[in-house]
């Protein structure tokens, strides 16, 4: 249990010790507000219904300000590139925006619950004297009834609040936002991606009201005590600037499309002009609008190009309806199939001239855009999950190029130096190699797994399996590509198929599967023996296991780490992207 106790904490401080200021925060809130209404005359009517709403309220005042900062986006990219981002946790960021969201819940039913069902009875049943004693200078003459009450400034903003937030909330569950609720019609369309996202603009109003509330409040007389203004300025502000800076940015950043590709399985690739001003990092992503499909949709994409690129790209899968509404739109552009494509439609500049508009905004960070950091890569893709590791594979590539470059260059100086010393006897000082180079790449070895169920999908980025197997003479990376539909290799039903790709690859060197120079297996890898194997070949090494598709292998891979870290000096760090 200790060794447990340690690894987790290990793998797990940056998370603990942000929540546990996060909780601590709130508890010295808490307190402080409690106690300071118990000095009050109210307290002796109202008794501790109005110390848990005022408590809790000032927690929700803490909560609705910091809600805001996990969805800063660009402050978060730039955050996490400092040393800050040794300390905090920012792949974390929407997880947080949850758990504040959590907390922001249960601070309403406590402050709306007792300011409802505790204490406002308690004032109108209490006596007249005892009232005019008490409460008479905070809620003046005559003693108000339960209507009053609620339907003053502070009752009506309250009570509009709570019911625009439990609309946000419940669009945002998981059962409503990704259509797992099945309704009848018209209602299926208070499900799905839109209604969460619309829903969502809901807050603009809560805010508004909550300054309102905050200004209106029953037993607080002095300006300066009203502090829900001074919680909210500073992250309503520096949210606003941010949207304020996408939308100029995303005016500026109207790409041009180069072209377009619509493949088996329906994922649409999309090339386009970068702008000047747009750098990015391998692994991180961006957001696409389509004013034709959508004014005001904004959805995120992995950038499947290189940094090095002098174009972007993103793989689109058709998983909800403004991607389906983008495939139709694309479909009626394209060129019709060419024989032997397999329903492959194209469209460039040279044959479109009316290709749609498209505006992008970006990049954000993303958790696979460490990979540098780490001796060893283990990138895992699920299906489309493969879309960030594209982009890490041929950023790997080109670094892999330059870096044989550099080693013939140096390698070039350096005899050229030796000849010129063994020419000349009069100078003892020994030959040197030149001191400017390039930062030598920290990652030695890279393993791409791919696990897909559709054979078509293998012709999604066709072209940079084979450039990978062409130009990495020197073995760096190791490609895998998983086939689910089919038996395992093991299997007597998959034997045909496995004895005709063998010969096929070993003859004509190509896979006639994936149509490339990669393997395919069938059937799911074996992740204990992948991790295991690895962890032998590369001992102490810091391994970067990065993975993106559906959670349920998350779990599997996370534990496998976890469990191999405890028995060998191979260190594995485990990241994930869910989509």
């Amino acid at each position: 249990m200790s060794t447990k106790l340690v690894y987790y904490l290990e793998e797990n401080w940056k998370r603990i010790w942000v929540v546990s200021l996060w909780i601590m925060v709130m508890i010295g809130l808490f307190t402080w507000k409690f106690f300071q209404y118990k000095q009050k005359s109210a307290f002796k009517v109202m008794g501790y219904c109005l110390l848990t709403a005022k408590g809790a309220a000032e927690t929700l005042k803490f909560n609705m300000a910091l809600i805001l900062m996990p969805v800063c986006r660009n402050t978060i990219t730039w955050l996490r590139s400092t040393k800050l981002g040794l300390f905090v946790p920012f792949d974390d960021n929407i997880n947080f925006h949850k758990t504040i969201a959590a907390a922001i819940s249960i601070g309403v039913i406590l402050h709306v619950g007792n300011h409802l069902a505790c204490d406002f009875p308690r004032l109108i049943s209490s006596s007249n004297d005892k009232y005019k004693k008490f409460l008479k200078n905070d809620f003046g003459s005559p003693k108000p009834t339960y209507i009053d009450l609620v339907k003053g400034t502070e009752g009506v903003t309250g009570v509009l609040m709570v019911i625009f937030m439990a609309i946000a909330f419940t669009l945002a569950t998981r059962w409503f936002r990704r259509n797992l609720i099945k309704l009848p019609k018209p209602f299926d369309r208070i499900t799905g991606f839109n209604a969460f996202w619309y829903s969502h603009h809901l807050f603009v109003i809560v805010y508004v009201l909550l300054i309102i509330h905050g200004e209106f409040l029953y037993l607080v007389h002095i300006w300066y005590r009203r502090t829900t203004w001074m919680y909210l300025a500073v992250p309503v502000l520096l949210y606003a600037g941010e949207r304020i800076l996408r939308f100029f940015r995303s005016g500026f950043s109207t790409v041009r499309l180069l072209k377009v590709a619509i493949y088996p399985g329906g994922v649409l690739t999309l090339q386009m002009s970068k702008p000047p001003q747009f750098r990015y990092k391998s692994g991180q992503y961006m957001f696409v609008q389509c004013p034709a499909v959508s004014p005001f949709e904004w959805h995120p994409f992995s950038i499947t190009s290189a940094p090095g690129d002098d174009y972007l790209s993103v793989h689109i899968r058709q998983l909800g309806d403004w991607t389906q509404a983008l495939k139709r739109l694309f479909s009626e552009v394209c060129e019709p199939p060419v024989a032997g494509k397999s329903g492959l439609l194209r469209a460039d500049e040279a044959t479109k001239k009316s290709l749609p508009k498209l505006l992008i905004d970006g990049p954000y960070g993303a958790p696979a855009q460490d990979y540098s950091k780490y001796d060893v890569l283990l990138l895992v893709g699920l299906g489309i999950g493969a879309t960030p590791f594209i982009s890490i594979l041929k950023d790997l590539l080109n670094n892999i190029v330059k870096k044989e470059e550099q080693a013939d260059s140096v390698s070039d100086t350096s005899k050229a130096s030796d000849v010129s010393v063994a020419s000349s006897n009069e100078s003892n000082t020994p030959n040197r190699v030149p001191s400017k180079r390039k930062k030598t790449l920290k990652t030695t070895n890279a393993y791409f797994y791919w696990v897909t169920r559709e054979q078509g999908s293998f012709d999604w980025f066709k072209g940079v399996m084979n450039e990978v197997a062409e130009l990495d003479q020197r073995g760096v990376i190791e490609m895998h590509n998983y086939l689910t539909s089919v038996y395992e290799e093991g299997d007597a039903r998959s034997a045909l198929i496995t004895m005709v790709q063998a010969l096929n690859h070993a003859k004509n060197g190509v896979d006639i599967v994936s149509g490339t120079r990669v393997r395919t297996h069938f059937a799911r890898p074996k992740w204990k023996n992948v991790l295991s194997k690895l962890s032998s070949k590369h001992c102490n090494a810091r391994i970067g296991v990065f993975y993106c598709g559906a959670p349920v292998l998350a779990k599997e891979l996370s534990k496998l780490c976890y469990e191999l870290n405890q028995k060998g000096s191979t260190k594995f760090e485990f990241h994930k992207e869910h989509f």
